[in-house]
């Protein structure tokens, strides 16, 4: 039976896939595993009952799935403090301020629409090991007595929690954004009210677009996955940059004034030569996948900072962080995390952190960003039978080597099986656009023949 919780949560099709049946299941399993410690806390039953943090993203399906996650959770004897519609940030920053046992988003983030999902996070915020996630699993099905009369959950709104979330990120940052013009693009996602409030608050001019969701609309042509809507605004209104968010706002990539596209390796390299030279950048660190691209660790390699590099995915990147306590990392993706603001990627933040980095240095975005010079890129992906076959395979170890020596130091060769398909992902980078797709496109032929 294939493992129900993916790399980030439970996701699928709501009302198919993810049913408010399942959720209500996970939710009450949840509870048995999280909510175990809770009568620590007090004497008194209601006082001693987990308490649990649950926010969504304004899809319209989350709005039948936090009833049914709030009804497991009180069925199970755990009150919930439903505090709306916000980040997936804000809900595991929210987690750790209201001291509560564990948090739920409802969110499937960048996903179209119809999809939704269900993420957990531990008491202070932090996201689930996979032997939690596994332990969770093991025990839907499990039959458990169910409390009565006094001892059933009761559910909380929190009209502060947006509040709450907004004075965290202010206190997060350091210089204000006055002057700034900046585009704020929400994706008609969580952070269609809580971005703009944030950047307005900090000092800056926003022009809000995307920024009304109605349950259907959220990540439909805008946001993060399609940034010609925003790089079309930035170029129409003559401000100084935008922002993008996915649905659930943990990701922020960025155009500059002259409509050029600032991804999530541009934004790391600034904010860690920002931090680097305040004396944040623990070691002299950072951290990313590897999946950024060469002109990163090239850029870094001159300012004097070491990279430290994981696989693909944000959980992989904050083991790595709370290994080494390090200060900064992320995803060419725009998934940054600043462990000292927060315990996941904050879009938010992220474009708070950017802002300011801006405005206090008087430069433009695009002159920033330009201390990355981005390697061309290609990638292919390769639908295989058995994506984990291919990596032993004698014929694609020799592609690979043809390839290393033709790139010759220049560039690079990386073949990753994709974690939810049967695919390979070929990915090059070289001198040129020719050069990379070249490559890319004969290792690629190699890969479909195993």
């Amino acid at each position: 039976m294939a493992r129900l919780f993916g790399t980030d949560g439970v996701r699928g099709r709501a009302n198919d896939q993810l049913t408010a049946e399942l959720a209500l299941r996970l939710a009450s399993a949840a509870v048995s595993v999280l909510g175990a410690h809770a009568n620590s806390r007090s004497t008194d039953a209601a006082q001693a009952r987990p308490r649990v943090v649950v926010g969504r993203d304004p899809r319209a399906s989350g709005e039948l799935l936090e009833s049914a996650l709030c009804a497991g959770l009180a069925a199970a004897g755990a009150d919930a403090i439903r505090v709306g519609v916000v980040p997936t940030p804000a809900v595991a920053f929210l987690t750790a301020d209201y001291n509560a046992d564990f948090g739920v988003m409802i969110s499937a983030s960048h996903n179209p629409m119809p999809d939704n999902g269900i993420k957990f996070f531990a008491a202070g915020g932090h996201k689930l090991a996979d032997h939690v996630e596994d332990a969770i699993e093991a025990v839907m099905d499990a039959s458990v007595p169910r409390p009565t009369g006094a001892g059933v959950g009761r559910l909380h709104d929190a009209p502060d929690a947006e509040a709450r979330y907004l004075s965290h990120l202010a206190r997060s940052v350091d210089g204000s954004l006055e002057g700034l013009t900046i585009v704020v693009d929400g994706a008609n996602g969580a952070a269609s009210t809580v971005g703009p409030h944030a950047y307005e608050a900090a000092g800056a001019t926003v022009i809000a677009i995307n920024c009304d969701p109605d349950g259907l609309n959220i990540n439909d042509r805008c946001g993060s996955t399609h940034l010609d809507v925003l790089q079309a605004a930035v170029l129409e209104h003559g401000a100084d940059f935008g922002l993008a968010h996915d649905g659930d706002a943990d990701r922020c990539l960025a155009v500059d004034s002259t409509g050029a596209v600032v991804d999530g390796d541009k934004i790391m390299a600034i904010l860690a030569l920002d931090m680097h030279e305040r004396g944040e950048l623990t070691d002299g660190v950072l951290v990313a996948t590897v999946m950024s691209n060469l002109g990163l660790h090239i850029a870094m390699r001159h300012a004097g900072i070491e990279m430290k590099v994981t696989g693909v995915g944000d959980r992989y990147v904050l083991e790595e962080l709370r290994k080494g306590g390090y200060a900064l990392g992320g995803e060419q993706s725009g998934h940054i995390v600043i462990p000292a603001a927060g315990t996941t990627g904050d879009g938010v933040l992220t474009g708070l952190r950017l802002g300011a980095r801006v405005a206090s240095t008087g430069k433009r975005l695009a002159d920033l960003a330009n201390v990355v010079t981005v390697l061309p890129q290609e990638l292919i992906n390769v639908p295989v039978s058995d994506k984990h076959a291919v990596s032993s395979a004698s014929a694609v170890r020799d592609a690979v080597s043809i390839a290393e020596r033709e790139l010759n130091g220049s560039g690079r060769i990386l073949l990753r099986p994709s974690g939810t398909e049967q695919l390979v992902r070929v990915m090059v980078e070289a001198g040129t656009p020719e050069d990379a797709r070249g490559i890319a496109e004969r290792v690629a032929a190699v890969v479909a023949d195993i």
